[in-house]
């Protein structure tokens, strides 16, 4: 890391340094010819074999080059004609015209191929699903003749990381999906993988040991009854077969799943799946397993080319479902599938700005128009320290208060104040600027200030995470690994008019009991919501708070981060830092604490309250009736159950005439076992937006919001994150991570495509100097491995992009930048030194002499182009946008009449402007800077 660390500062990582690009790489001229059995089609394209001579390993060993490139071979999949039992006409690969314009040009069999050419999307989860699409697929060819399986062909490529939870999917680091220019195999897929998994016949019995404990305890005598139901068998003429499901594999990572069905050795799941992909690789894989109540079992797999999909080549047929050594799995075993690859460049979506795209398609919930948003930067903002910025039209921004806003919104409400959090503590004081006049009820801390409101008939609900290591009994009083007071602050509220329910993280009823464990005890509820109804007497709203922070301990801060100065007034009873181990009286520097939030007024705050609804009723089985009617309830409004997706008119809280209205969509990373009311099936799981995954319903919409907005950014993206990692299937050293969300890959690719096309464009990326914690432990190191496995991969894509077009003059870090920020105090004159300060040459002590200590960025945000922010509870890890790991929440917006397309222009609009906080200059000078080019 290098720069220096000062007050309102930024040091700069500096691994840009280790990815300097040469000369342009040597191209393979050699066109590989299509795979053996494969039918020819125009949309074949022959994966990027070359080997650049001059790349380097990116990492302090730099000097070291990849090894020449190995031959690498093609495993595919023969179609083979339909069982005996199946009516329909089977089909091989065709062109489907129907559905998708043509092709884009820059992928006409004939032209010029770049060694990055090709497109797709990759996620934890299916992107979209449609129940039974059999008729979109259905043949229209002759099906091919019948094949034996001698023409299955098995090359040397192999698929790198994990399928999360599936571990006996694992590749060793050192095959051919490598990525800096060394050896990238395999096709590109850049846009979206359509996937259709519809049955399979004669799968073998995997679960052979139950049928015979079965069969055994059926043949026991009438008094040996009560064994024969310990068994758990279903009867003597039921039996006990495999309970499969399937697995697509893209990389080696696993981008979508069926649901289970029991017992059954020829199922049919008849799903769909539409997946953002950005991967390199040479097959798509279709792995049926077999579930287990401690994990699951492989039963066979087909490995299907990417070469014919590219251009729009569809497949679809029956396959032989062979095991890991390429043989049958079992006589007759088949599996019928279907694919097809639109590249990223035929969505005319993503060329017009994210302004243009009118919120995310296909989500949960829909974007709401009408809306007013108030970004909060921190906890709090001191008077007169922050410059004062014009915005368009000569309106003047105000710098919001954020827990001032939130403990007036508390004190004001009449009628009902939701809270959710992954760390709430009944003691934590929201007001402290003893500058400002006291707003009434900002002298209680938060626990009595909800007791009050409770105690004046508002419907006071909290719902806090489980820690399960946290303990409050007679005999055992923990507080838990993380510290979360959860224990603390429940038995504050008991016996009070506050209900507090604590929410342990349980995994979905329809997962394995093994799974069900897992998620119980390494995962969270992470959403951060405060809910309140607000407005005139008698036509009361809701507002909704939403963002990364926890009203709970070490959170109040400001843009000024003093870490010695306020540890006598704003700190007294609240100081924290993780970084070492403290001891009472040894005195600062204190964790300075930056973090983001937003109020929403308008029909998107009722989504925030559904997520609520829905999450209590799923924590409460037996409480359903302590949350309000918003429907029913006198003197509070709420949606029209036949109010447009745009939302309900009555809700609005600007109209569309008012320039500074907004647009707000809510997403959220979340799955059944978290939720009362999403559906069960298939079909239902589609028309309510959700996507599918082993049997359960799964939001991640969050994740879907990142990949729209990079994939429609034009100028710049700018981030700030508590972590960012992930597409660990490309990663240099470590694929098998199992962080394989692709928003990393996606930000390198975005900058790729703009460098191809001689256009700037810029992505900057805030995190922490470390996790919290201490600096040198084997967590926090860890993360910090996975974080630059994630920006070295990036750095190396950027720089291969340069090597391509011949800009010996630039750097990757043009294009990409990370930074950490920190800050630095002078001694005041009446500063308390401490009474017990620590040893010189502890970290303690070097940062207590030094008088410095990093900023650490707990933001969760991400502003395109100066018209859509993104801000909500979602770290940029695997965790958080999963979907069936930590429970999120976060927002998308902008502001309609400040767009490029709208101004034909910088927009200069309100959403750049919370994350400006040195200078006006700042902000200008974005619009300088995205309206130059690159040349």
């Amino acid at each position: 890391m290098t720069g220096d660390v000062k007050h309102g500062g930024s040091g700069r990582w500096g691994l840009g340094r280790w990815f300097s690009p040469s000369r342009p790489p040597a191209i393979d001229p050699t066109t590989p010819a299509p795979p053996p059995d494969i039918v020819s089609s125009p949309s074949y394209h022959p994966p990027n074999t070359s080997f650049r001579e001059d790349s380097l390993r990116s990492g302090p060993s730099s000097e070291e080059l990849y090894p020449p490139p190995q031959t690498s071979g093609y495993t595919t999949a023969v179609p083979q004609p339909p069982p005996p039992a199946y009516n329909s006409p089977g089909s091989g690969y065709r062109q489907e015209e129907a559905l998708y314009p043509p092709p884009h040009p820059q992928y006409a069999p004939n032209g010029p191929q770049s060694p990055l050419s090709g497109t797709a999307h990759g996620l934890g989860h299916s992107f979209h699903q449609v129940a039974d699409p059999m008729g979109s697929y259905s043949p229209s060819e002759p099906p091919h003749p019948p094949q034996d399986y001698g023409g299955m062909q098995h090359g040397s490529s192999k698929y790198s990381g994990r399928m999360t939870d599936e571990n006996e999917y694992v590749v060793a680091p050192g095959n051919s999906i490598q990525v800096h220019g060394a050896l990238e195999s395999g096709y590109l897929l850049h846009g979206t993988l359509e996937a259709s998994v519809y049955e399979a016949v004669s799968l073998p019995n995997m679960d052979m040991f139950s049928e015979r404990v079965r069969l055994f305890a059926n043949n026991l005598p009438g008094p040996l009854e009560k064994l024969k139901k310990a068994t758990g068998v279903h009867g003597p003429t039921s039996v006990i077969t495999s309970d499969p499901y399937t697995v697509v594999v893209v990389a080696g990572a696993r981008v979508a799943r069926t649901r289970v069905i029991s017992n059954n050795a020829n199922p049919k799941w008849n799903e769909h799946f539409l997946v953002p992909v950005a991967h390199h690789t040479f097959d798509i894989v279709f792995v049926v397993k077999d579930q287990d109540v401690m994990g699951s079992q492989r039963i066979g797999q087909v490995k299907i080319s990417a070469g014919p999909l590219l251009n729009g080549g569809v497949v679809d047929g029956w396959y032989d479902l062979l095991d890991k050594e390429g043989k049958p799995c079992h006589a007759g075993a088949k599996l019928r599938v279907s694919a097809r690859y639109i590249p990223v460049e035929q969505n005319v979506i993503y060329s017009q700005g994210v302004g243009s795209a009118h919120g995310v398609a296909n989500t949960y919930f829909p974007m709401r128009k009408g809306c007013r948003l108030t970004l909060y930067q921190d906890a709090h903002v001191y008077d007169h320290t922050l410059p004062n910025i014009m915005l368009d039209g000569g309106i003047q921004y105000a710098h919001g208060r954020c827990w001032e806003d939130i403990c007036s919104a508390i004190n004001d409400a009449q009628h009902l104040i939701y809270i959710t959090g992954w760390s709430v503590w009944d003691k934590v004081a929201l007001v402290r600027d003893a500058n400002r006049p006291m707003i009434e009820g900002g002298n209680l801390t938060l626990g009595e200030l909800l007791k009050k409101k409770a105690s004046q008939g508002v419907r006071v609900l909290l719902l806090l995470w489980d820690d399960k290591s946290s303990h409050d009994l007679h005999f055992v009083k923990t507080s838990g690994v993380m510290n979360t007071f959860d224990e603390e602050t429940k038995k504050f509220f008991k016996n009070t008019g506050v209900r507090c329910v604590l929410a342990p993280r349980y995994g979905a009823s329809k997962t394995t009991w093994f799974r069900q464990r897992v998620v119980g005890t390494l995962y969270t509820h992470h959403q951060k919501c405060v809910i309140v109804d607000s407005g005139p007497y008698g036509q009361r709203r809701l507002s909704s708070f939403v963002g990364g922070l926890d009203l709970t301990a070490g959170r109040w801060d400001t843009p000024s981060h003093y870490i010695f100065a306020s540890l006598q007034r704003e700190h007294k009873d609240d100081f924290r830092n993780k970084s070492w181990e403290y001891a009472p009286g040894s005195g600062g520097p204190r964790e300075p604490w930056h973090d983001l939030h937003c109020k929403i007024e308008g029909h998107a705050a009722y989504d925030v309250l559904t997520n609520f609804e829905q999450r209590w009723r799923k924590a409460t089985p037996r409480h359903d009736d302590e949350l309000i009617d918003i429907d029913r309830h006198e003197g509070l409004w709420g949606p029209s159950n036949r109010a447009p997706d745009a939302g309900d008119p009555a809700l609005f809280v600007s109209g569309d005439q008012d320039p500074e209205t907004w647009h707000v969509q809510i997403f959220r990373s979340i799955d059944s076992g978290s939720v009362k009311g999403f559906p069960t099936t298939v079909d239902e799981v589609h028309k309510e937006n959700l996507v599918w995954g082993k049997s359960v319903a799964i939001d991640i919409s969050i994740q879907m919001a990142y990949i729209n907005a990079i994939r429609c950014a034009q100028h710049f993206i700018y981030i700030e994150n508590q972590y960012f990692l992930g597409s660990s299937y490309n990663w240099p050293d470590y694929t098998s991570a199992g962080a394989n969300h692709i928003i990393p890959m996606e930000l390198a690719l975005k900058i790729c495509s703009k460098i191809r096309e001689g256009k700037r464009f810029a992505v900057y990326i805030v995190v922490p100097m470390w996790p919290e914690g201490v600096p040198d432990s084997a967590p926090v190191q860890e993360i910090l491995y996975f974080q630059s496995q994630t920006m070295k991969m990036m750095y190396g894509k950027v720089a291969d992009a340069l090597r391509e077009v011949g800009a010996s003059q630039a750097k990757p870090t043009d294009y990409l930048n990370f930074y950490c920020l920190g800050t630095k105090e002078t001694v005041n004159s009446g500063e308390t030194m401490p009474l017990q300060p620590p040893d010189n040459n502890s970290k303690h002590g070097l940062s207590q002499i030094n008088r410095r200590m990093m900023i650490y960025v707990h933001a969760k945000g991400m502003v395109v182009d100066d018209e859509l922010v993104i801000m909500g509870s979602a770290n940029i890890n695997q965790r958080s946008m999963d979907g069936s790991r930590d429970t999120e929440i976060a927002m998308g917006g902008y502001q309609p009449y400040h767009t490029w397309v709208r101004k034909n222009g910088h927009p200069r609009g309100q959403v750049w402007l919370v994350f400006c906080f040195d200078s006006d200059e700042c902000y200008k000078k974005t619009e300088k800077r995205c309206s130059s080019t690159f040349h």
